[in-house]
């Protein structure tokens, strides 16, 4: 028996589910379809990503090889510079370890998660 699935929805623990939720909205251009202290998502082509309130949250620190593994979002974009300034002016900060050289940049969204953004494929 083949058994396939469609990614539906990834959730974010957070300090600030609505906040965090405004940044990759204003990062990705997703639509906001909820907002709630406790709970907000944006939503794109069938696609979501949730942002859960976690009392006591606190981000994992970065680089840490001694800490749990977590997961994080890699973002294509045109062009490197230009989006981390877009995304800095957004509420985004630049750690200072940055492994990738110019192959990615990562940064830390407003409530200290990780994400990369990486130059688009082309072809």
């Amino acid at each position: 028996m083949t058994v396939s699935a469609d990614l539906a929805m990834v959730n974010l623990d957070s300090s600030d589910p609505a906040g965090h939720a405004a940044f990759y909205h204003e990062a990705l251009g997703w639509e906001v379809t909820h907002s709630q202290p406790e709970y907000a998502m944006i939503s794109s082509g069938g696609v979501s990503i949730g942002f859960g309130l976690v009392e006591g949250y606190r981000p994992p620190s970065w680089p840490d090889e001694t800490g749990d593994k977590r997961y994080h979002l890699d973002l294509y974009v045109d062009d490197l510079a230009a989006a981390e300034e877009k995304f800095v002016a957004a509420g985004a900060s630049k750690p200072a370890f940055q492994p990738g050289g110019e192959r990615w940049v990562v940064l830390l969204d407003p409530v200290g998660q990780p994400f990369c953004i990486c130059p688009r494929p082309q072809g």
